[in-house]
């Protein structure tokens, strides 16, 4: 059996590692960049972009939990305990990657899958180069796709960055840190804002940093010494759910409270209703984010520096207008500021709405009907067992394409149990 993956981060390079643990199929793994295992989270070699999960609980395997831990500590780059760099975390994938190479199951193909055609007889995976490639099953990895900057900025396109984490963003984001001499504008200010403020600060940006978004709210940061998570049986309910959060943080503190609910997440998710579902993203997105997916505390307390020394600004509010520069924030409870920036880069994070996303394959599956947006639009409709829902028989969905069905499935302890469930199922386990 043949086994096409497209995508080479995270997701599709642990889906292509588990089958060849499985040993029951020839898999072919599709990649436009020329260094697979790394996707937009660990494409980075900055020293400042940490990991946001403790090393003790970013293992690759689901049945070894221990695994990168050991790991890092043979190769000096961190303890268990400890927020390891991510260009570290990405090395540690390419070794999972050439182990399996060398079962000779695994073929890397560089290119960037364009079509998909399904019928009967399998799934016949197009590609820009005008190669095909035929497989019994086909796996979409794509990861997380970059959204854009508004057009009504007001800046010449050499002072706009839209994706931070392409090769050319970063390269812009150093160029911009070099010679720019007024403010700087981000626009949005989660974790993309924070990594983007580090590569600033740590290329000598001199000037102050403008971050915006329509709450104004910055990530947490983990704390030294992690609480233990609170064992609780959450309502299923949305409402009842956000009073009961409320009181055990009042109680015991939000930090354990939240991490009790990471084994339960995706089955409350699940067990929304979709209005509930439209709810939770409407007023509760925000403020789950920053809880839920915090950073590493060292990067907290840089990040906190940044604000006490006036180089960072955080405003709430909204762009209400823009001409030459010139910036006004509607505030967010009144009010508005005027700021002078130089540039803008695009912190908003990945694109929102899987219609929107600009990927061929992806607007090509949507178009012909061999796939369709999940009932809120965030990602592909998927089953319980990560089936693309349509008459496509043996196409699959991973990671962050399926967060419409499963919500808290973009960090690695969740696409990790995905992926070996997934790979059990196309292997006939």
């Amino acid at each position: 059996m043949r086994v096409a993956i497209v995508g080479g981060g995270f997701s599709g390079t642990m889906m292509a590692v588990e089958l060849v643990r499985l040993g029951r199929s020839e898999i072919v793994l599709i990649e436009r960049r020329m260094r697979p295992a790394q996707g937009m989270a660990y494409s980075t070699d900055e020293a400042a972009h940490l990991l946001n999960v403790r090393a003790d609980n970013m293992s690759a395997f689901a049945d070894a939990p221990d695994h990168f831990a050991r790991w890092a500590v043979a190769k000096g780059v961190g303890r268990p305990d400890g927020f390891v760099r991510r260009r570290d975390y990405r090395r540690y994938l390419e070794e999972q990657l050439a182990l399996a190479e060398r079962s000779g199951k695994l073929q890397l193909v560089r290119d960037t899958a364009i079509g998909l055609a399904a019928d009967v007889d399998g799934i016949v995976i197009a590609l820009a180069s005008g190669g095909r490639i035929g497989a019994d099953q086909a796996v979409m990895a794509g990861g997380n796709y970059p959204g854009h900057l508004p057009a009504a900025l007001g800046l010449p396109e050499d002072k706009l960055v839209h994706d931070p984490w392409s090769a050319d963003g970063v390269a812009a984001v150093k160029r911009l840190a070099a010679e720019t001499e007024g403010d700087l504008l981000l626009l949005g200010t989660g974790l993309t804002m924070v990594d983007t403020t580090l590569t600033l600060a740590d290329a000598g940006f001199a000037g102050r940093i403008l971050a915006v978004s329509r709450r104004g709210l910055v990530p947490h940061a983990y704390q030294e010494q992690g609480s233990a998570p609170l064992a609780w049986q959450p309502p299923a309910r949305l409402g009842e759910l956000m009073r009961e959060i409320r009181r055990r943080s009042a109680e015991a503190g939000w930090r354990p409270v939240v991490e009790g609910l990471r084994p339960h997440s995706i089955a409350l998710w699940r067990g929304f209703t979709d209005e509930e579902k439209r709810r939770f993203l409407r007023h509760a997105r925000p403020w789950w984010d920053i809880h839920r997916h915090r950073i590493a505390p060292e990067v907290g307390a840089r990040i906190a520096r940044l604000r006490d020394e006036g180089r960072l600004e955080v405003v709430a509010g909204r762009i209400a207008a823009a001409e030459d520069g010139r910036v006004t924030i509607a505030r967010r409870g009144g009010g508005a500021i005027e700021r002078e920036v130089a540039a803008a880069i695009n912190c908003t994070g990945p694109a929102g709405e899987i219609a929107r996303v600009e990927d061929s394959l992806i607007r090509q599956l949507l178009a012909s009907g061999l796939a369709r947006p999940d009932a809120l639009g965030l990602g592909l409709d998927v089953d319980a067992a990560s089936r693309v829902a349509g008459p496509a028989e043996g196409l699959y969905a991973l990671g962050p394409l399926t967060r419409g069905a499963f919500w808290e499935i973009v960090a690695v302890p969740d696409i990790r149990r995905q992926v070996r469930d997934v790979a059990r199922l196309v292997s006939g386990y």
